[in-house]
């Protein structure tokens, strides 16, 4: 079997291919309305001639391979989720990444413990900084890039200008006026593509740039995808047909989404691939919940419930059949565990047979299961997914009918810290 991209594809499930294409005229509707949304730059972007801005990334990076040990990224949720993604996929599992630069992250979060143990840990490395944030108003970056920016000051002098790169809006945000002020370099973050559709823009590209990976692969994947799926035909478009099909289970009530891969380097990426799918579809007490499993770790802890727990589960198995790096089981005159006939095969060999197996297993079991499959975890195949995922995503949300580019829900939740915060100081 060849497979040039994603194949799309179900296990034991109760859709039949004719229940899908009777969605054919309401995709085609959603398909015509999509570009009259806000916030769906990220669409055509792949398509546009990128080469002076990969340039100027490259440019950048070069530099800080140069001149520092450690790269840190300031950012929260779209902010970072894709680059940590991407980077985690394509890097060495152990040591410092291909280009011999670490890069770190902080911002995620509001521990002053792990904010703590970093600088302790930056006071023997060169540091460049990469603060990412549209508006500079979000409580966690905000914090973070206070305490880096004081750091680097402290450390560097005026030179810490030159060491702080500012990835936000073209022209407005508390970000924006103070990279101007301080005259710290600028990348933008295209006004209509929103922070969790952003990886494929300087936000990612930058720091997967400097961690070794090559953008210019990732974006020609992106580009592939974004002509592939350009048509709304549902016997073209794999990533419209699989946002027919989770959303046909939903309708079925199944009210929780698995994806599940058999490689732990993606751990990273279904933490993206969450937080895509939850903020662009949990609206107005809708939507799958997005969670994640990577196997075959997870068989030994939630894969109890998946085989015979309560029916409220299907999942979406990704699947890479090749993977950089490979190992043959090596044999043991001792044969002391009995496994010797596995000799004449390799830890991926048995991983993808392991991947086959579950998926039986599951599907014999009652779950449904859907099967994206690409041929090589490499940049080029990570670009194409990633692009297909976002637009099964809007497709999806809009068969919910809820809008796939706000949030109204993480507002919330900032309006009520802020008011607590601010009730706090006024107690004092």
């Amino acid at each position: 079997m060849i497979i040039e991209t994603v194949k799309t594809t179900l296990l034991n499930c109760s859709l039949v291919e004719s229940d899908i294409i009777k969605y054919k005229n309401r995709v085609q509707a959603i398909h015509d309305a999509l570009p009259q949304y806000e916030l769906t730059g990220w669409m055509d972007s792949p398509l546009q001639d990128q080469d002076a801005l990969l340039a100027s990334i490259e440019l950048v990076a070069s530099e800080i391979r140069a001149c520092a040990d450690v790269l840190v990224v300031v950012g929260v949720g779209g902010s970072f989720l894709g680059a940590r993604a991407i980077q985690e996929a394509l890097m060495p599992y152990f040591g410092l990444a291909k280009s011999g630069i670490e890069v770190v992250y902080v911002g995620l979060n509001m521990s002053g413990a792990y904010i703590n143990e970093l600088l302790a840990y930056l006071d023997s490395k060169q540091v460049y900084v990469n603060v990412i944030s549209k508006s500079g108003g979000t409580m966690e970056p905000a914090l973070a890039f206070r305490t880096m920016r004081l750091y680097m000051e402290e450390r560097y002098g005026e030179k810490a200008t030159e060491r702080i790169i500012v990835t936000t809006d073209a022209e407005k945000g508390i970000l924006k006026g103070i990279s101007d002020e301080a005259g710290y370099r600028q990348f933008v973050i295209p006004s209509d593509i929103g922070g969790r559709f952003s990886v494929l823009t300087p936000v990612g590209l930058l720091p997967v740039a400097v961690a070794g990976v090559d953008i210019r692969s990732l974006m020609a994947g992106a580009k592939r995808s974004a002509e592939e799926l350009i048509e709304s035909d549902l016997s073209k478009n794999d990533a419209y047909k699989y946002a027919v099909m989770r959303h046909m289970l939903y309708e079925e009530g199944y009210s929780i989404e698995l994806l599940a891969s058999f490689e732990p380097g993606l751990n990273k990426f279904h933490e993206w691939w969450k937080q895509l799918f939850g903020e662009s579809e949990g609206k107005e007490k809708k939507g799958l919940y997005p969670s994640t499993v990577n196997f075959s770790t997870d068989l030994h802890s939630i894969g109890q419930f998946i085989q015979d727990g309560k029916p409220i589960l299907f999942e979406t198995l990704l699947h890479f059949h090749e993977i950089e790096g490979d190992l043959k089981v090596p044999f043991d005159s001792r044969n002391e565990d009995g496994l010797n006939y596995l000799s004449h095969r390799t830890f991926n060999e048995i991983n993808a047979i392991s991947k086959q197996g579950t998926a039986l297993a599951h599907a014999e079991g009652g779950v449904p299961v859907i099967q994206l499959e690409l041929p090589k975890l490499d940049a080029y195949h990570l670009g194409y997914l990633i692009y297909f995922f976002m637009k099964a995503c809007a497709m999806s949300a809009c068969l919910l009918e809820v809008n796939p580019f706000d949030q109204p829900g993480v507002e919330a939740y900032k309006r009520k810290m802020l008011e607590l915060l601010q009730v706090g100081e006024m107690a004092k």
